[in-house]
């Protein structure tokens, strides 16, 4: 997977309930990334995610995006390729490449696991929480 970059555009799937997420997204929205990112937010209670073949409790589970040829990122491997929309001279850039290194991903991998598993004891954004997508189990896995 690591071998080809995403074929752009990158629709990204976060959960904008999650305050930690939603600043994360923000922070990447108002970067320069010349419309190579596409956001959807799956706590958005129009969110249907039949069309992807992929549960709302895999969705919630962990980080997903899906390039324009269909491929599936998930957790570290999404946020790599979040930061490969991201001309390489720039600081994502240099992040999605040290990423890439199997010690440093290995590390990545590992921090992410964590994050994903305390992620839904973080502050919620209460207004995107209103239909109850966000209060899944975020901390079982998907089947």
């Amino acid at each position: 997977m690591w071998a080809s970059p995403p074929s752009f555009p990158l629709q990204i799937f976060f959960d904008g309930s999650c305050s930690v997420c939603a600043a994360e997204m923000k922070v990447y929205q108002n970067r320069g990334h010349a419309g190579r990112l596409q956001f959807v937010d799956i706590s958005a209670p129009t969110f249907d995610p039949t069309p992807y073949g992929i549960t709302l409790d895999a969705f919630m589970h962990e980080m997903h995006a899906i390039d324009m040829a269909g491929r599936v990122y998930r957790g570290v491997d999404a946020f790599r390729a979040i930061w490969q929309a991201f001309p390489a001279s720039s600081w994502y850039g240099l992040v999605g490449a040290l990423v890439a290194l199997p010690g440093v991903r290995l590390l990545a991998r590992s921090a992410y696991w964590c994050f994903a598993r305390i992620r839904r004891f973080l502050p919620k954004n209460r207004e995107a929480c209103k239909d109850g997508p966000c209060k899944l189990d975020r901390n079982v896995p998907p089947p």
